[in-house]
């Protein structure tokens, strides 16, 4: 990150699709650095943990704690709810999550690549575990979809989530 991004005057710069904790608090420091608002979004894969092997938590936790640095939050992406889900455990570090851009389809990311074509799953499957996910941590308000996600997802990403809203209210 050089300077280009303070002054633009960016709200916020965003690193989308990090799975290991050294680049992730690399990226942090950067953006401290030149003191630009930063947040991190993390991959999962099929063992509902970070490429390089950690937890969720785990690499929360560890990126947090070190110095020079402070991302305004954490997201998840690019992972389906079936990897996601199971890495949401208790703890302050869950705080820190702020959203989730899931994939459409629970298929691997490899065999997903190799088919030729974007996966769309289930839609409202999809859009039912997100309002799931809003109304067990309703402090989550950054929505949206990744790889195989259209206008089909992201209105039952929104319909249920509003819905675990509303619900609340």
């Amino acid at each position: 990150m050089d300077n280009r991004l303070k002054e633009a005057d960016v709200d916020l710069a965003l690193a989308i699709s990090f799975n290991n904790i050294p680049e992730s608090i690399g990226a942090a420091r950067a953006a401290a650095k030149i003191g630009v608002p930063f947040g991190i979004s993390l991959t999962l894969d099929s063992t509902s943990k970070l490429n390089s092997g950690p937890s969720l938590a785990k690499a929360i936790t560890a990126i947090d704690a070190e110095p020079n640095q402070s991302p305004e939050f954490y997201s998840i992406n690019c992972s389906h709810p079936a990897e996601y889900e199971p890495a949401i455990e208790p703890g302050e570090w869950i705080n820190r999550i702020r959203g989730v851009r899931p994939n459409a389809s629970k298929m691997e990311k490899i065999a997903l690549c190799q088919i030729g074509h974007l996966e769309e799953g289930d839609p409202v499957e999809l859009g039912k575990r997100c309002g799931d996910l809003a109304r067990r941590y309703p402090h989550m308000d950054i929505w949206g979809g990744c790889c195989g996600t259209w206008n089909v997802h992201l209105d039952e990403i929104a319909k249920n989530v509003l819905g675990s809203v509303s619900k609340e209210l």
